[in-house]
């Protein structure tokens, strides 16, 4: 796997998303919320329907090169905290604070693309997308979701096996895997979008100037819960509706 490489795709929408300061929602299982006044107004009482555990947007997706394109690979990804701090978001200054030591670490887990394993031919014949993958907060999760500690930050982790055939291919382990982490996917996990200086809808001006100078935790726009919203091909329903696609 010594030549294989990785091409991180939406590229300028992640710097986009890391300029304002990515975050993520997590939610547990079961967490309810009403259905849209047009279903309240078919009659009846309101219907309340769960919300699932998220998938990330922007979704993590890359292009493969250099693999050989009979060998079998499998491809998978994990999350690793960028540091040992945990965070609150401070309206009065629109920034992230750090607020004391990390939680306990979430149980450590992998999420492995669905095709697994798949001759590098196949991995290299189209773009790899890591569209099923979800998270949540719910530390007794069994759905193999992954789990992360809101207010903690994040850096996303792609890998590269090679499903090596021969008998002792233990003993060659640490040659039979590659490593990609991109920059620009780091995110803030959080349970409901912090960077609100601009109400949704309100169509209007920040509540605060742009703090200066700009640093990873300082969001320079409000508008996190708008961009992914206008991005999000999935996010039709929430055009006009609840802000968080």
């Amino acid at each position: 796997v010594s030549q294989a490489a990785a091409r991180l795709e939406m590229g300028s929408l992640w710097e986009e998303f890391n300029r304002l300061g990515t975050e993520m929602i997590v939610t547990k299982a079961g967490r309810w919320v009403p259905e849209s006044d047009r279903d309240r107004r078919g009659g009846g009482h309101p219907r309340a329907t769960p919300r699932p555990r998220r998938r990330m947007f922007p979704t993590f997706q890359v292009k493969l090169s250099g693999l050989d394109p009979l060998a079998d690979y499998v491809l998978l990804m994990d999350f690793v905290p960028l540091d040992d701090k945990r965070y609150r978001y401070a309206f009065h200054s629109s920034s992230w604070l750090a607020a004391g030591r990390a939680d306990p670490a979430a149980p450590g887990r992998v999420h492995f693309h669905p095709d697994s394993p798949a001759k590098g031919a196949q991995w290299m014949r189209q773009i790899v997308s890591f569209d099923k993958l979800k998270l949540t907060n719910n530390l007794l999760d069994d759905n193999g979701h992954i789990i992360l500690n809101s207010m903690h930050r994040y850096q996303p982790r792609f890998h590269v096996v090679f499903v090596d055939p021969r008998r002792d291919s233990e003993r060659f382990a640490h040659q039979n895997f590659k490593s990609f982490s991109f920059p620009e996917t780091q995110f803030m996990a959080v349970t409901a979008y912090q960077n609100h200086r601009v109400s949704p809808g309100a169509g209007g001006h920040p509540n605060v100037p742009p703090p200066f100078p700009r640093d990873p935790l300082t969001p320079l726009s409000p508008q996190i819960t708008q961009l992914k919203i206008a991005s999000n091909p999935f996010a039709k329903g929430f055009r006009d509706g609840d802000p968080e696609p």
